[in-house]
């Protein structure tokens, strides 16, 4: 495996790779959801590449950079074992140099939800992307369902700027208990984290209420805010059902939807989706 910091020094490395190349980018702090893409992309390319760079222009001032977790030595030892080919690890001077001032900006898909509750976080995230796919130049990369709308962002980025990439989108990897793995589950208490599990819950919750054949979005908004209520170490910020590429809201379901939350527990917000009936796919 082949760790590299700079993009003169990665380029370099990817014309001598063998195709097709599968890329997973990454912040680090690698756990089972991080190691199920790296699975996939090992499965489905000659050569791996992974990114781990904790991106500054995707956090608000008032957000976690500094406490991020980060385990750079761990995470190396973690795609080694994975069979991981290329580790590109650069710092921030490499991907954002003096002078650096071109952000991208998606759209309407990336204003809505994380994007109305987290302003610029998108842009940070969609510009990143679009830099690591013009360097590594992947076939293929490879994002978790856990951050649907960000897997929608990067979608279409990839096709509105002809990036050329196959964007596969993996499923959520989850603790046998339902929560959904983070790398933010680390900042939990043990009793937040039990009352994390409210989130994981009330998607069952939904769902049960979809499979009964109810499609009237306030019902199972209403239900599942109750349920996220009850839990006294919860606060709600959102609850979205919403068209599974647009993110438009339904008043009823009646095509593909994506039911996506955000909740406080203590001081950690976690985010969680599912999907109405459940698919995933490739593109």
């Amino acid at each position: 495996m082949k760790v590299i910091e700079t993009v003169d020094a990665f380029r370099d490395a990817r014309c001598r790779a063998a195709e097709p190349l599968g890329l997973v980018p990454t912040m680090g702090y690698l756990h089972e959801g991080h190691l199920a893409l790296v699975r996939r992309a090992r499965a489905d390319n000659r050569t791996v590449a992974a990114s781990i760079f904790v991106n500054p222009t995707q956090f608000a001032p008032t957000e976690d950079l500094a406490t991020y977790p980060r385990d750079m030595e761990g995470d190396l030892e973690k795609l080694e074992r994975e069979g991981v080919d290329l580790v590109f690890a650069p710092d921030s001077d490499a991907v954002y140099p003096a002078g650096f001032d071109t952000y991208v900006d998606v759209g309407d898909v990336a204003n809505r939800l994380e994007g109305q509750h987290r302003p610029g976080h998108f842009r940070g995230v969609a510009t990143v992307v679009c830099k690591l796919l013009t360097i590594v130049r992947p076939d293929r990369a490879y994002f978790g369902q856990k951050d649907a709308q960000q897997c929608l962002v990067i979608r279409k980025l990839n096709a509105d700027l002809n990036l050329g990439a196959e964007i596969v989108v993996v499923p959520t990897v989850r603790d046998p208990d339902g929560l959904a793995l983070s790398s933010r589950n680390a900042y939990l208490k043990p009793e937040e984290r039990a009352a994390a599990l409210t989130l994981s819950r009330s998607l069952h919750l939904a769902r049960e209420m979809y499979d009964d054949g109810v499609r009237d979005t306030e019902e199972i908004r209403s239900r599942m805010q109750a349920l996220i209520e009850s839990e006294p170490g919860a606060r709600l910020d959102y609850v979205s059902i919403a068209d599974a590429q647009t993110l438009d809201e339904f008043d009823a379901i009646d095509r593909p939807a994506l039911v996506s939350l955000a909740v406080h527990v203590g001081s950690v917000r976690l985010i969680d989706n599912a999907l109405l009936p459940s698919r995933l796919g490739a593109g």
